[in-house]
């Protein structure tokens, strides 16, 4: 097998490495090829998922962490720079045999390292019955592309924060579960991240290839397929969300909103509160066409809400809306 060096052993975004191994299938002539990988926070979903029900975007503009969508398939990711993610990239397009096959291999360097792990599931590696890797799977022309995670430490409190929704208590109670249904290597072997990458690169490869700077510059040019919103959200429906609660001296309230590609289109309000003013013109109005992004919904929103609403707060209100 072939691993796939970068020339300037820079990091990059995660949409770099994505368009890397397409470039690897389509444009290198090897049996099989692999190459690791670690990336700042970045939440990596499924190309077919929806990504306001999988992503906590609210939480991931506050925390920095970066958000893609991927051309497999599969449920939502998180990484950072204590997770190694893991490409293979074969010409056998037996997608039973190719998966099987990866995770033979992922399992032999495990082995190698003293870890003892095992299959299960459709797609996880475990280490004491606890997920340790997550791997997904697509196909290109002739080819067929593997690309996993393999934990060796994490930021647990982004993981579930980035994919849950941020109530603390909840998320609080969600890092401890997640502690104890996921393995870390860093718990099984000594080697640091950066020796473990060492380890799988020389246990699974016989030989190297380096990138070029022209093939470089043509993997960047395919990243921008992984960055434009038509991608990242094009596979999105319409779809509805309601957020509920009861606000001290207000009511309960209800609010309906219409979503496409995380842009309000239509909002509908209920409850038992007390109107004092045109919902319409100085609540509703004013949210169409808005992301649900706290900054966007305090500059458009009057400050005022009482009059509207009686005793509402304009920061209530949007806590309701986001959370």
């Amino acid at each position: 097998m072939t691993y796939i060096s970068l020339p300037d052993k820079q990091q990059h975004k995660l949409s770099f490495y994505l368009a890397m191994e397409e470039y690897v299938a389509r444009f290198i002539d090897v049996e099989d090829a692999f190459f690791t990988w670690r990336v700042v926070p970045t939440v990596i979903f499924g190309r077919n998922q929806l990504i306001e029900n999988e992503v906590n975007l609210e939480y991931c503009r506050q925390h920095g962490i970066e958000t893609y969508r991927r051309k497999s398939g599969g449920g939502c990711v998180y990484a950072d720079e204590g997770n190694i993610m893991m490409s293979f990239i074969t010409k056998d397009e037996d997608v039973n045999l190719t998966f099987n096959r990866y995770v033979n291999l992922v399992l032999l360097a495990l082995l190698k390292m003293g870890i003892e792990a095992k299959a299960t599931g459709r797609n996880d590696i475990l280490i004491d019955g606890r997920k340790v890797s997550g791997n997904a799977f697509y196909h290109l022309a002739g080819h067929s592309i593997v690309h996993g995670t393999l934990l060796y430490d994490t930021q647990m409190e982004h993981m579930v924060g980035s994919i849950t929704p941020s109530s603390e208590k909840l998320a609080s109670k969600a890092v401890e579960s997640v502690r104890q249904r996921v393995a870390l290597l860093k718990d099984y072997t000594h080697p640091t991240v950066e020796e473990v990458q060492t380890a799988l690169k020389n246990n699974l490869c016989r030989e190297e290839r380096i990138l070029t700077a022209a093939e470089m510059a043509c993997i960047e040019e395919m990243e921008q397929e992984y960055l434009m919103p038509d991608f990242i959200f094009g596979h999105n429906p319409r779809y509805t969300v309601v957020h509920s609660g009861r606000i001290d001296g207000v009511g309960e309230i209800s609010v309906s909103l219409e979503m496409k590609n995380g842009i309000i289109k239509k909002v509908q309000l209920s409850g038992d509160f007390f109107a004092t003013g045109d919902i319409g013109q100085h609540i509703i109005s004013p949210l169409m066409g808005l992301p649900l992004e706290r900054q966007r919904l305090e500059q458009a929103l009057p400050e005022d809400l009482g009059h509207t609403i009686r005793h509402l707060n304009r920061q209530d209100f949007i806590n309701l809306l986001i959370n």
